[in-house]
C-alpha cells in the first residue's frame, strides 16, 4: 500500500509496518502535500492535544539531571518564543542566527520561530568568529539568540554584521544583550494561528550551511514541505520508527544531523526523543550509561562514535533496549558494523544523506545488509550513477551520485541554494542534482560508496577511493581511526598515505607500520596499501564531524614541495 499522507496535518497508519516489501514501496510511493503546512502547527500542537504525550526526554552533561517534555510542554514553549518574536518586530521571512546548545530551549526557539514563519539558522556552537560573520552576513540575519557562554564570539564581530538589530542571550545576563529568560516569561503561552501569516509548504522554513570541506559554506534552504514533511522518509523506513519509540541521534544542535534525528521526522511519527547536553570532549561512559537509564529503543551515531563506544568494556552496561542501530555522516566501515553486532545484537544499518536532503539512500530493515554498502534509494527519490558528462554509468562502475529531478524535485530535497548561481550551475546539471560524491553499483542494486569527487586518488594510473583503504585499516585491531589522501612523490606522481590514530594502549613502530601495511594488501588489491602511515592523535575535521581530507592533502603538498 502506499504510504498515503492527510494533512488535516498527521500521517496516518502510523502504528502498522513501516516497510515490508521494498519494490512494491517504491513503486507505490507518494506525497499529498498541501498548499499550507506550518511544521509547529501541523505537528507540534496536535500531538499536544494529548497533555500526556510525551516528545522528548533530556540530560545533562553528568547524565544524572534527566527532565521529560510532553508535547504540551514544547506548543507552550514555542508559542512564548514566537510571541517574543512578535513583539520585537520580526515577521515572516526574517532570518535569525541560532547558537544554542543541547538544551530545551533550543526547540523553543526553532519551533516558535517556525510557528511565526521566521527563518532560523541553526549554527554549531563550536564557530569561531569569523564563520560567525560569515553566516550572518551571507543570510543578512536580523537577529542572533545566543547562548551566554557564545555571545563574546559574536560581540568581536558585531560591528562587521550591519544587518543584525536584536541580541538575545540565554543564561547568565550579558551587556547590551536582552535576556531569553526575561522576555519569555513576560511573552504569553497563547497563540492564535488565525492571527499569524499562514507558512505555504513551499515557504523557506529553516536555512542550514554545508560544512565547507573544500570551499567556504554554502547556504541550503529547506521548506516546511522538503524538512516538516520530507523527514518522514527518514524516520518510517530508514530509522523504522513507531510511536512507541525513545529515538537518540547523536547531534550538535547546528548540525542537519539535529534535523535528521531530533526534531521532524521522529515528531511526524509521534515517537520521543533523546537529547543530551554533551561535553566537547566525548564521553563514552555517559552515553552508554543514558541508553540503559533511559531506555533508548533506536540509537544513530557517526562512525567515529561508533568506533569510540567499541573500544569501550561493553558488557559493563545492559543495552538490551536498543532494537535498531543507525549510522549517517559518513561511511561507516564494514569491521565496526561486525563488532557492533557482535557485542549488542542489532545490525548498524548505514544511511547516505546530506545538509541538501533527507536520507536518499540506506540500509533497510526488509532488505538484506551487504556489509560496506550504502544500501538501496529511499521511496521517493531515483538515484543514477552517472559520468562527468552526466550519462548513467553501467552497473560495477564508478560514477557521480546523482538524484532525478525533473520532470519534479523529490520531497525532501533543496530547490536551489541561496543566492549562489555558481553552486547551482554545479550542483544543477541536466535532469540531475549531483551530491558531489561517487559510487559504484553492483547487479542487485546495492550502491557502494567511493569517495567524494575531489577525494578520490590517481596513483600509478590507479583510481583508489579513500573509503575503501580506510575500511581495510579500520578492520585492523590497532587502528581507531583513519585518514587516506594522495601525497606527491616524485617517483610514482602520487602515492597512497595514511594517517592513524591508534588504538588505546598500542605503541606506533615500524614493526607494526609493516604489519597494517600487509593487512591491508591482505584485505583490499595490493595496489591500494598505504605506502607511507603517519600515525597521529587527532585528524583534522569539519565542525560537523566529517575528516577534511582536503586539509591533509594540502598538507602533504607543502611538505613535499618544501623537501
Amino acid at each position: 500500500m502506499p504510504l498515503a499522507m492527510r494533512y488535516d496535518n498527521i500521517p496516518i497508519n502510523l502504528t502498522g509496518p513501516n516497510m515490508l516489501d521494498y519494490e512494491q514501496t517504491v513503486r507505490d510511493f507518494r506525497f499529498n502535500i498541501p498548499e499550507y503546512f506550518n511544521y509547529g502547527f501541523d505537528v507540534i500542537d496536535r500531538w499536544a492535544a494529548d497533555r500526556t504525550k510525551l516528545a522528548l526526554v533530556w540530560a545533562d552533561q553528568s547524565g544524572t539531571d534527566i527532565r521529560k517534555y510532553s508535547f504540551f510542554d514544547l506548543q507552550v514553549l514555542s508559542n512564548r518564543f514566537a510571541n517574543l518574536l512578535r513583539a520585537q518586530g520580526f515577521g515572516k521571512g526574517d532570518r535569525l542566527f541560532v547558537m544554542v546548545p543541547r538544551l530545551v530551549d533550543w526547540y523553543a526557539v526553532m519551533l516558535g520561530s517556525f510557528k511565526l514563519g521566521v527563518i532560523p539558522l541553526p549554527a554549531p556552537n563550536i564557530l569561531v568568529p569569523k564563520d560567525i560573520a560569515y553566516r550572518i552576513n551571507q543570510a543578512e540575519a536580523v537577529g542572533v539568540v545566543a547562548w551566554h557562554q557564545n555571545v563574546d564570539k559574536i560581540d568581536e564581530v558585531r560591528d562587521q554584521c550591519p544587518s543584525l538589530k536584536h541580541f538575545i542571550s540565554l543564561g547568565d545576563s550579558q551587556p547590551d544583550w536582552q535576556s531569553y529568560e526575561t522576555l519569555m516569561a513576560e511573552a504569553s503561552p497563547r497563540l492564535d494561528r488565525e492571527q499569524i501569516e499562514a507558512t505555504r509548504a513551499d515557504d523557506t522554513m529553516l536555512i542550514y550551511f554545508t560544512s565547507g570541506t573544500t570551499r567556504f559554506p554554502k547556504m541550503v534552504p529547506h521548506t516546511q514541505a522538503s524538512y516538516g514533511i520530507g523527514h518522514l522518509i527518514t524516520a518510517k523506513f530508514w530509522q523504522d520508527l513507531k510511536p512507541t519509540d525513545l529515538h537518540w541521534t547523536l547531534s550538535d544542535t547546528g548540525w542537519a544531523k539535529a534535523a535528521w534525528g531530533k526534531l521532524f521526522g521522529q515528531w511526524q511519527i509521534g515517537c520521543a526523543v533523546m537529547m543530551h547536553d554533551a561535553a566537547a570532549k566525548f564521553a563514552a561512559d555517559t552515553h552508554l550509561r543514558l541508553i540503559e537509564t533511559c531506555g533508548v529503543t533506536t540509537f544513530c551515531a557517526p562512525p567515529t562514535v561508533y568506533r569510540m563506544l567499541v573500544q569501550e568494556d561493553l558488557s559493563r552496561y545492559d543495552l538490551s533496549s536498543i532494537r535498531h542501530s543507525l549510522a549517517a555522516g559518513e561511511p561507516l566501515n564494514p569491521e565496526i558494523i561486525k563488532i557492533w553486532k557482535e557485542i549488542t545484537g542489532t545490525t548498524i544499518y548505514d544511511g547516505f544523506g546530506q545538509t541538501e536532503s533527507v536520507n536518499m539512500i540506506g540500509n533497510f530493515p526488509c532488505l538484506p545488509i551487504r556489509f560496506g554498502s550504502m544500501g538501496k534509494p529511499t521511496p521517493g527519490f531515483q538515484i543514477d550513477l552517472v559520468d562527468d558528462a552526466g550519462c548513467p554509468v553501467a552497473d560495477g562502475e564508478e560514477g557521480n551520485i546523482a538524484v532525478k529531478v525533473k520532470p519534479e524535485p523529490p520531497v525532501g530535497l533543496l530547490r536551489s541554494y541561496w543566492h549562489n548561481d555558481e553552486a547551482n550551475a554545479e550542483a544543477f546539471v541536466g535532469d540531475y542534482y549531483l551530491t558531489g560524491d561517487k559510487a559504484y553499483k553492483d547487479k542487485d542494486g546495492y550502491f557502494w560508496f567511493v569517495g567524494r569527487a575531489d577525494d578520490v586518488i590517481n596513483a600509478a594510473s590507479y583510481r583508489i577511493g579513500p573509503f575503501e583503504v580506510e575500511s581495510a585499516l579500520q578492520s585492523h585491531p590497532a587502528v581507531a581511526e583513519s585518514a587516506v589522501v594522495g601525497s606527491p612523490d616524485k617517483l610514482r606522481g602520487i602515492l597512497v598515505k595514511a594517517f592513524i590514530i591508534l588504538a588505546p594502549g598500542i605503541e606506533p613502530s615500524d614493526k607494526l607500520i609493516k604489519e597494517i601495511q600487509d593487512h591491508v594488501k591482505r584485505e583490499t588489491a595490493p595496489y591500494k596499501y598505504p605506502r607511507e602511515i603517519e600515525f597521529v592523535s587527532e585528524l583534522p575535521k569539519t565542525i560537523s564531524g566529517k575528516i577534511r581530507r582536503i586539509e591533509l592533502r594540502r598538507r602533504e603538498e607543502e611538505k613535499k614541495r618544501g623537501n
